[in-house]
């Protein structure tokens, strides 16, 4: 009852009157009365309410206005943090400097208010949201802080008087158990319902949590209060359970209940079944994962999916896993004890609505709440994990979860919180286990039928989208404190979950290599498993790394070591491993492999841990070797195409494997262990292993033919470069062994470098940084740009014109390449194998530039930095016999040429000479006694060490080699000579070469040659490794041997064996490669050896390498300087093979086949051009007959010769002629930059504040388009038509790249195009089409007039005739009619080219009179085509003509073409006499006055009419070809007129009293001789006239015109009007120039008056205006009668005759507009401005950068008819041509027509980089010389020749 009278009365005295009930000592009434009346308005039966709202808004306020209430909380407001949160997209800052942990940020208005100058800071558009850390110090430094925040605010805030916020801790429980049962209420499980009910629900609540969120913003105090609601556990219990009676409230608590019961990670099914297995101790669980039950059970499941997963597979393992946690409360249903903890179960349940997240943030400011919500998040975690597995959404989910995980899991303190005390660490590897069982399937690796081991699918969803990263990103993120690291890492049992968390990882993605045919489907699952390892392993390997860098922390690694290799030993088990690897099976994915390295390099770098300690047994090295070793040699592999039947994605996971963000978690690792092992291992066995890994065995033998049983003979080549190159790897690199991380950081940048020029954010990108952010080493740290600076130097962006924008780059500075540059870290770094070829010419480029080698150098040796002593056993694999056998064979291979040699196999094994020439072990005695490895049946060499090994001479070798082999041959023919019986062989073995001692028997030497073979020996040294009886090792070792392979029918010929005389040593051999290398005998003598600088010797070819490589096997030792003296001595060039066997023919020398190739191509290119040559004789016979009847336009004069055509389509040259045109290839494009054109030379600034606004009243086509509509308004329209030019605005510009084509041969050319079917970047429909010479884009042809070019020869033969006489000639010329020409193919090319022309522009630009498309408004547009491109071709040479010289090069000039197909068309319109201005122009007439009719408004008078349009009206209706001396006339005649409007003009701009001065003056002079060309007196007259008129003078104009103060001087008077008349002068000049040939001679700015007066005929040549005069009757009559004309007007308001008398003929040159120096002034202004026309912020704002118009890109919004905002915008203001600054990415963008390009971005970064869509965020610069750049593609119409990318946009921009 009493609620329903509540609610009866007003909202604000009932919340008055209870807040004073509730004030009291005893409130029990005032809560009953409240009790009541929330009970009645706050109801979830009701759904969301607005009343409810309104009554909550008002209760809180206990009485004011909610507003007021609102304020008055703030001002309590104690917070000292920003906590602002923000969604996606939102533009937030990160400045590293200022930062302690990564992923702080910050709110633009705190960045702006604080201090970051010369920080390293960028802005970012977030991608999950976050909120700004701005006041957090455990997040960033206090220096960082903003004004605002830096203020400890919170210490003098009073505290909050108890009744203000009374009311709310009453009111706002209940207003949160109502929103917590309708969400309960709502919810209903995905299976039954469709998603769309939750949306439903969460938009009917939206109203209630936006007013949660209104709470939170109002400061500290109410924040409190909501602290305390939410996590009290008393009000929980009150109200969760609904009252008794409240039968809604009980069945949405069952409803939650049974939400609740699915909420663990083991549903209670599987309990019961899992317990009796529950009891096995937590070790052994996590281990048998591993083991046998996860493969049996594996056997046995049907694959049935439950909303679980794979359910047979999940019992057993997950019951492992609940036992192997310590604490089975993971595995739970929840529980709750409070609001937030039910608050933070809906938000999950319901995926994470983004106002139910912001809600849950905007909290966080406040401490006691941060600490709860950081435990309730972590008890849900598991909860969290499920639901985003089964989510369909789960990209926008895992963002939100990030966005609230990042900002609880940064700070330190409270990640070791809840590590402590809710077992965090635990949690997420218990989850991240649950995950990743979901989609285990049995390995295939190695032993595919009997396989233990699981490892994930790739192919499964929660892989390949990347589904766990939200939870892999956690871990990184908490693993990144010392303290949670530390505590991951003493806790064994976690450490062992992990790492078999890691071996699901170990061997994923099996590729087999499909040998017969190419697979039918590419699967891309690659992507999912390189990027899993890197997140899922790799990072937090790296994270854990970061944590043992000292000696305090050994123990951690000692214990991750022992863990990986018990891990490893049972993944060989389960794979069922014993020594060889399968075959034709890769994985890139070996973790625990990588996890092994990396902690043993930081075991040894960092801590001083003896390697040894680590290691283990040499059978297990032997094993750990295999599969990295495998990695390398199908990498060559894949590079021979030997996996070309995989398809492209195996190459594709090769570049991944070595690409930067991969290589130093992936083949760095590798070849690290795989260095360790060599290490370690025996040389021999090691060195076998690689060459057998390589498939590359059989090669290796001195026949000179072989049978490979495993490789086709292309791929010989390069798997033998493979190997060897690998060898040179394994010895050379030293990343981990023992570089230090500068010198690491220097390699890497040097050889990035070398292989191009990089910019700056590519360089980083390239560099592999150590994936942990905390690792110091982040790119852009100090260290990274002071190596930068002192390995490089930095290229400016340059401008190359007409071609694309450069950015700025470095490049390495000459000692680099001349120190540094290391081929060997290339060709590791490289992804492409063209960039090593790249580095290889960028070093050549720098050595011939430099001098130092010109011809083609050979990759340069590098000394090695020297090992860390752990490592030394390294140098061993250069000093052992099995290498130094085949360095002997190939380089006796090499010098016989045997097939696939090659020389980067010269080169590597040179390299690998070299390497151990420089790295000697130091305990060998270098003596010539044999060595103790006497008892091995290797006699080849008699000691280990190289440097004697180089001068051992090797007699006779043992060959097994085909029937047909030449050696064969040979040995027949010496046995015919000798007689001796054949030697027999007895071994069965692959091949084998041998022999020590020289002894005259042949049999006898058979006995002693033992076989060597690289097999055999690897068996043997396993064998004696692995002590095992001989029954289990002749088991374990299938023999390989070649008689027991099958030979397939038809094969090769049977194997035999033969014994070779040899007779050389390595140094023998590398003398008689050196002779052969520089082709001349004795090219060596020890005395030049002796020589050879090292230093100076470093750069050069193949002999270059070998002179220093013998210089120093001289140098080291006596013996081998003997040697070398003997053998240069007496050395004789090679005896080949006899070339009969097919292979061969390959070693024909290169040079030989080069020239033929040569040759051919000579005689070719000859014998075609003697063809063309005959071909146009014919063609031009055909054409001549015609030539000659073409006589030129009826004229009597002698032809000259006519001009001739070449055809770029047919080639054929000729006249142009009526019958079959020729035409010029243009483009015709509408055009605005002459309307944009303003008065002063300063271009306009773009607006970036409110304030600041753009006029475009004051342009030229504004002022032109109100001139016309003023003249209109008063004058007759067909006069109005012919005073002025339009096309200022979308005037029709033609420009032309010069070629000419057949008007025929074009059509025909056009049809081509048009049947071809790939996708131009233009529309042929359209007309348009690419020059076929030149590319240039053009979209028609104007044709060629027959005849002379230009007009020559009697037509310039000055006249003496008076002016008078010429006047009437051209009076006569005038009158003489058009003559309609004959219908024929060039009238009619004519008259289409004027279509094109029309359509080239929109109606409006062309319609201007009364009556559209009238024969007047016609002949306005006609007229005005050429006014714009004479006016276009001024501004484009600068604005005037005193540069000279012809128009940009006169071929390109069309405007003769152009004027001849106007006139043409012109000529149908005769004007008529009546109105001829002409006879106004030289004659007096007064009679004309009276003929009015009184309807009929007057002509426009001569003195408001714009003179160049007369000059070009009169040259085109005139007869064509002109006559110059009628010509010169009509430009004297319109000179007097421009003159006496420039007086006029001059005139209204004095003060009354000038006014009077010069009329006096004038007058005074009048009578003087001559006076009709001094300006005093013409001036005196016009003011005398115009005074009559009424007004002219009195319109206010001493307001007005009196804007100079100053006084005018005869001076300033003459050059104001020499001023007046320059631009009629300019263009009546180029058009001489364009009509008549006349040069353009250059000259000074101030001489180019006189100079263009004296060009054009205009007598004077002294320096006034007023002498180039000449008038033809008297000068004062005609003005009068002019003046008169103005008089006459006593209709038109004063106003407007002055201001038409007033025209000022002056343009500035267009500009577009001026640009802030700084991008962030344009962004922070233009990106959150809402658009004009709609009023939202546009998605994509974009700035015309013409007119400065802001508009939306793209937005549907703005559409009209199906046109977007920007195309439309293009059309209005630029005549379809538009510029436009992209806001939100920093480029600009063209649109021309119906195509659009990117044009690319004129601000650049400090390294003069762009930023696209402002990626890296960097401070951004305007770069002047590229707006330049723009601006004057813009003015020269050439963005369609300039820019290659376009393409339609179909007016979607």
């Amino acid at each position: 009852m009493m609620a329903a009278s509540l609610l009866r009365r007003d909202k604000k005295s009932t919340a008055a009157h209870l807040k004073a009930d509730l004030k009291r000592s005893d409130n029990s009434s005032g809560l009953r009365q409240l009790q009541e009346l929330l009970d009645s308005v706050l109801n979830a039966e009701r759904g969301s309410d607005p009343e409810a709202l309104e009554w909550c808004k008002w209760l809180l306020a206990g009485g004011d206005g909610f507003d007021d209430f609102c304020r008055t909380v703030r001002s309590y407001d104690n917070a000292t943090l920003c906590g602002l949160v923000w969604t996606a997209n939102f533009v937030a800052y990160r400045c590293r400097t200022c930062g302690i942990s990564p992923c702080m940020s910050l709110c633009a208005e705190c960045f702006n208010n604080g201090d970051h100058t010369g920080h390293d800071f960028n802005m970012f558009r977030s991608q999950a949201g976050g909120a700004c850390d701005c006041g957090d110090g455990n997040v960033m430094r206090e220096s960082g802080f903003c004004s605002r925040h830096r203020l400890k605010t919170g210490e003098n805030v009073p505290s909050v008087p108890r009744d203000l916020l009374l009311m709310s801790e009453m009111v706002l429980p209940r207003f949160i158990i109502t929103i917590i049962q309708y969400l309960r209420d709502g919810y209903t499980e995905p299976e039954s319902a469709a998603d769309r009910d939750l949306q439903k629900v969460l938009q009917q609540l939206e109203p209630h949590i936006s007013f949660l969120e209104e709470l939170t913003k109002m400061g500290g105090a109410m924040r409190t209060v909501l602290t305390k609601i939410l996590t009290n556990q008393q009000t929980f219990k009150e109200l969760s359970m609904g009252q008794e009676e409240n039968v809604y409230a009980k069945r949405n608590y069952e409803k939650y209940l049974s939400a609740l019961k699915s909420s663990g990670l083991v549903s209670v099914e599987e309990k019961g079944a899992g317990a009796g297995a529950a009891d096995a101790s937590a070790g052994a669980g996590a281990l048998s994962l591993l083991g046998a039950t996860a493969a049996a059970s594996l056997e046995d499941s049907s694959k049935e999916e439950d909303q679980d997963g794979l359910q047979g597979v999940g019992q057993r393992k997950r019951v492992k896993l609940s036992s192997s946690t310590k604490d089975p409360s993971i595995m739970d249903t929840l529980k709750h004890k409070c609001f937030l903890e039910e608050l933070l179960f809906w938000t999950i349940k319901y995926e994470f609505p983004q106002k139910m997240v912001t809600f849950l943030l905007n909290m966080l400011p406040d401490q006691d709440y941060k600490i709860t919500f950081t435990k309730t998040f972590v008890q849900h975690y598991a909860f969290i994990m499920k639901t985003l597995m089964k989510s369909h959404e789960s990209d926008t989910m895992s963002n939100r979860i990030v966005h609230i995980s990042v900002q609880l899991f940064s700070n330190e303190e409270l990640a070791r919180h809840v590590t402590e005390e809710c077992q965090l660490l635990d949690i997420m590897v218990t989850v991240l286990l649950y995950m990743m069982e979901s989609c285990l399937i049995k390995s295939e690796l190695q032993d595919e039928e009997n396989n233990r081991h699981v490892v994930v699918n790739c192919g499964e969803a929660l892989l390949k989208n990347n589904t766990y990263w939200p939870l892999v990103s956690d871990f990184i993120n908490i693993l990144s404190h010392q303290s949670v690291a530390k505590r991951f890492l003493e806790d064994h049992s976690l450490l062992l979950l992990w790492m078999s968390f890691v071996s699901f990882f170990q061997g994923m993605n099996l590729n087999k290599r499909e040998l017969n045919e190419h697979v039918e489907f590419e699967s891309q699952t690659y992507y999912a498993a390189f990027a899993a390892e890197l997140e899922a392993c790799a990072q937090p390997m790296w994270g854990l790394l970061t944590h043992c860098k000292v000696k305090e922390t050994q123990e951690y690694t000692k214990t991750v070591v022992r863990y990986c290799l018990e891990t490893l030993q049972m993944w060989f088990d389960a794979i069922g491993f014993v020594d060889e690897p399968a075959l034709n099976q890769l994985t890139f994915h070996l973790p625990l492999h990588r996890y092994y390295a990396m902690f043993l390099s930081k075991g040894v770098k960092c801590q001083g841990l003896d390697l040894d300690s680590l290691l283990p047994d040499q059978e297990m090295l032997m094993k750990i070797m295999v599969h990295p070793l495998q990695i390398q040699a199908s990498l060559s592999e894949i590079h021979s195409n030997m996996w070309v039947r995989n398809g492209l994605q195996i190459k594709g996971q090769a570049m991944t494997y070595v690409q930067s963000h991969f290589c130093n978690s992936m083949i760095d690792p590798d070849i690290y262990l795989l260095q360790v092992c060599a290490s370690r291992l025996d040389p021999d066995y090691f060195i076998s292993s690689v060459f057998e890994r390589f498939k590359v065995v059989d090669l290796l033998t001195m026949a000179s033919q072989h049978q490979n049983a495993v490789l086709d003979s292309e791929q010989e080549r390069p798997m033998l470069e493979g190997a060897l190159t690998f060898l040179v790897i394994l010895c050379s690199l030293r990343i981990h062994l023992g570089m230090s991380d500068d010198e690491i950081l220097r390699a890497e940048m040097v050889s990035q470098l070398c292989m191009n020029d990089r910019t700056h954010s590519s360089l980083l990108d390239l560099i592999p940084e150590n994936p942990n952010p905390k690792s110091g080493v982040v790119p852009g740290s100090c260290s990274f740009e002071e190596m930068l600076s002192a390995v490089a130097d930095f290229k400016a962006p340059v401008f190359e014109p007409g071609g694309s924008m450069q950015q700025g780059m470095y490049t390495p500075k000459a000692e680099v390449w001349e120190k540094e540059f290391d081929p060997i870290m290339v060709i590791l770094r490289t992804v492409y194998r063209r960039d090593v070829q790249s580095a290889m010419d960028r070093y050549a480029a720098f050595l011939k530039q430099s001098g130092v080698h010109t011809g083609n150098p050979w990759p340069p040796y590098k000394e090695r930095t020297p090992l860390h002593p752990c490592y030394k056993g390294l140098v061993r694999l250069l000093h052992c016999k099995t290498l130094h056998i085949v360095i002997f064979t190939l380089l006796y291979k090499i010098w016989m040429d045997h097939q696939n040699m090659s020389e980067h196999v010269l080169c590597m094994v040179l390299y690998l000479i070299e390497l151990g020439l420089d790295n000697q072990i130091q305990d060998d005695k270098v003596e010539e006694e044999p060595s103790i490895e006497e008892h091995c049946h290797d006699s080849w060499f008699p000691g280990t060490s190289l440097l004697s090994n180089l001068h051992h001479v090797i007699n006779f070798v043992r060959v097994r080699v085909p029937e047909t082999a030449p050696e064969v041959e040979r040995k027949r023919e010496r046995e015919r000579e000798r007689e001796t019986p054949p030697s027999t062989s007895s071994e069965s073995s692959t091949f084998g070469q041998s022999s020590r001692r020289l002894t005259g028997n042949w049999r006898e030497n058979l006995r002693e040659a033992q076989v060597f073979s690289l097999v055999a020996e690897r068996r043997r040294k396993f064998q004696e490794i692995i002590n095992r009886s001989n029954h289990e090792a002749s088991q374990a070792v299938r023999p390989k041997s070649s008689s027991s392979r099958w030979l397939p029918p038809g094969s090769p010929p049977q194997l035999v064996t033969e014994i070779l005389e040899i007779r050389e040593s390595m140094l023998s051999l590398l003398v008689k490669l050196h002779q052969k290398l520089s082709a001349k005998q004795n090219s060596l003598s020890l005395s030049s050896l002796a020589e050879v600088d090292p230093a100076h010797h470093s750069h050069g070819d193949g002999l270059t390498a070998i002179e220093r490589i013998l210089a120093k096997a001289a140098a080291r030792s006596r013996h081998s300087k003997r040697c070398l003296q003997e053998i240069c001595g007496k050395v004789c060039p090679p005896i080949p093979p006899k070339k009969n066997s097919p292979g061969d023919k390959k070693s024909m020398d290169k040079e030989e086949r080069r020239q033929r190739a040569r040759e051919r191509q000579q005689k070719l290119l000859a014998e075609f051009a003697s063809r063309q040559k005959s071909f146009m004789e014919t063609a031009m016979d055909v054409e001549s007959p015609e030539t000659d009847a073409v006589m030129d336009m009826g004229s009597a004069e002698p032809l000259d010769s006519e001009v001739l055509y070449d055809c770029v389509i047919c080639g054929q040259s000729g006249p142009s002629t009526e019958d079959r045109p020729t035409g010029l290839v243009v483009l015709l494009q509408a055009s605005s930059v002459l309307g944009h054109r303003c008065r002063s030379d300063t271009p306009k600034r773009l607006p970036t504040t409110d304030e600041e606004h753009i006029y475009p009243e004051d342009t030229c086509g504004a002022t032109h388009d109100v001139r016309l509509s003023l003249m209109q308004r008063y004058f007759k329209d067909s006069s109005c038509l012919q005073s002025v030019s339009i096309g200022w605005d979308g005037g029709v510009y033609v420009q032309t790249c010069g070629h000419t084509l057949h008007i025929d041969c074009h059509k025909s050319y056009m049809e081509s195009l048009r049947n071809d079917q790939v996708l131009q970047g233009f529309s042929v429909d359209k007309g348009e089409f690419t020059c076929p010479l030149c590319r240039q884009f053009a979209n028609s042809v104007l044709p060629c007039r027959p005849g002379r070019g230009m007009e020559t020869g009697a037509w310039h033969t000055p006249s003496n005739k008076s002016m008078s006489t010429l006047v009437k000639e051209v009076e006569d010329l005038q009158e003489q009619l058009g003559i309609f020409p004959a219908e024929s193919n060039l009238s009619k090319e004519m008259e289409s080219v004027i279509k094109d022309i029309k359509n080239t522009t929109q109606k409006k630009y062309m319609d201007y009179g009364k009556n559209p498309g009238s024969p007047d408004n016609d002949f306005l547009f006609m007229y005005s085509v050429a006014r714009t491109n004479l006016e276009l071709e001024l501004v484009h040479r600068g604005g005037n003509l005193c540069s000279g010289g012809a128009s940009a090069a006169a071929k390109r000039s069309c405007l003769n073409q152009l004027f001849h197909v106007l006139a043409m068309h012109m000529r149908l319109y005769s004007i008529d006499s009546a109105y001829n201005p002409w006879t106004r122009l030289t004659q007096s007439t007064h009679s004309r006055d009276t003929e009015y009719c009184d309807d009929e408004r007057p002509e426009v008078p001569m003195l408001f009419r714009d003179v160049p349009s007369l000059l070009i009206i009169f040259i085109l209706t005139m007869p064509q070809p002109l006559r110059k001396e009628h010509f010169t006339c009509v430009v004297k005649v319109l000179y007097s007129l421009q003159y006496t409007q420039a007086l006029a003009a001059l005139s209204i701009r004095f003060s009354r009293e000038e006014r009077l001065a010069w009329s006096n003056t004038g007058a005074a002079k009048k009578n003087t001789p001559n006076s009709d060309k001094s300006w005093e007196s013409l001036l005196g007259h016009v003011i005398s006239e115009l005074t009559k008129a009424k007004d002219v003078y009195d319109t206010n104009s001493e307001e007005t015109f009196a804007l100079s103060s100053s006084v005018w001087s005869p001076q300033s008077i003459k050059f104001s009007l020499q001023q007046f008349c320059l631009p009629f002068l300019r263009l009546s000049c180029l058009l001489q120039h364009h009509l008549y040939g006349d040069s353009l001679p250059g000259c000074l700015v101030d001489e180019e008056f006189s100079l263009l007066a004296g060009g054009l005929g205009l007598a004077g040549s002294v320096q006034s205006s007023a002498a180039c005069l000449e008038w033809n009757i008297n000068a004062f009559d005609l003005i009068s009668q002019w003046c008169s004309e103005v008089i006459a007007l006593s209709d038109t308001p004063t106003q407007q005759s002055a201001s038409l008398l007033v025209q000022d003929p002056q343009w500035a040159a267009p500009r577009l507009l001026h640009l802030p120096d700084n991008y962030n002034t344009i962004f922070q202004y233009y990106h959150r401005k809402s658009c004009t026309s709609c009023g939202k912020t546009p998605k994509d704002p974009a700035l015309c950068l013409v007119c400065g118009a802001f508009v939306c890109l793209k937005g549907h919004c703005c559409k009209q008819q199906g046109v977007c905002e920007c195309v439309l915008h293009s059309q209005h203001c630029g005549a379809a041509t538009g510029i436009f600054l992209l806001i939100n990415a920093s480029v600009i963008i063209i649109i021309r027509g119906h195509r659009f390009c990117l044009w690319g971005s004129v601000y650049l970064d400090a390294h003069g980089e762009e930023d696209r869509d402002l990626r890296r965020g960097k401070p951004l610069y305007l770069c002047e010389e590229r707006y330049r750049v723009l601006e004057q593609q813009w003015v020269s119409h050439t963005f369609d020749h300039i820019n290659k990318r376009w393409g339609p946009h179909y007016n979607g921009l």
